[in-house]
């Protein structure tokens, strides 16, 4: 079956090609690696109030303008460099989302030093496994669900910006803490037979 005949999530709007590979490549998929955990966070908080779709056509600005999501690289930004990123047509210009991924990464990288890894602490939200929902139309899907509502919480506590529970879940579906591809969307089971879902 081609691509084009598949079955997708009702969400997506498949006359963009870069969303629909978005969405056929990454969406969903589970994520243990931080580097790439630091980039979906930091995409995420930028979308606050704004289209995901919005972000990602802006994903190669941020990746440049954000030294490729180095962690390390990011938390040593200065004022200087706010300034530099206010004016950055590349990305969203926002001062407040600016200074929250540099404040955000530093709080990362203190949870990576208390954890081991951004990723051992991310996905204790959901026991260290995936909850597969069943969704079957654009209404079904939510917002917040418990776990977000905890894991902003607890972000907020360790000093994070931008993370709200709309943003976290968000972040929980891209980075495949909850399997949200409607029941009917050929990737659902794609993901749930490679990682085992259950």
């Amino acid at each position: 079956m081609s691509k084009e005949k598949q079955c997708r999530c009702p969400w997506l709007d498949t006359t963009k090609a870069d969303y629909v590979a978005y969405h056929d490549e990454e969406w969903g998929v589970p994520v243990y690696d931080d580097d790439k955990l630091f980039e979906y966070l930091t995409l995420e908080s930028a979308q606050a109030g704004l289209s995901w779709y919005t972000i990602l056509k802006r994903r190669d600005g941020y990746r440049q303008a954000f030294a490729n999501f180095d962690v390390n690289a990011v938390a040593l930004f200065c004022e200087q460099d706010v300034e530099q990123l206010v004016l950055n047509p590349a990305i969203i210009r926002h001062r407040g989302k600016i200074e929250a991924a540099i404040n955000n990464a530093k709080q990362f990288i203190k949870i990576q030093n208390e954890f081991g890894s951004f990723s051992d602490y991310m996905w204790g939200f959901v026991n260290h496994k995936t909850i597969v929902n069943q969704w079957h139309s654009l209404a079904d899907y939510p917002a917040t669900s418990k776990a977000s509502d905890a894991w902003s919480k607890d972000l907020k506590k360790r000093g994070f910006k931008f993370v709200g529970s709309t943003i976290c879940y968000a972040h929980m579906q891209a980075c495949g803490m909850v399997n949200d591809h409607s029941v009917d969307c050929y990737r659902r089971a794609q993901i749930m037979a490679k990682f085992q879902q259950v």
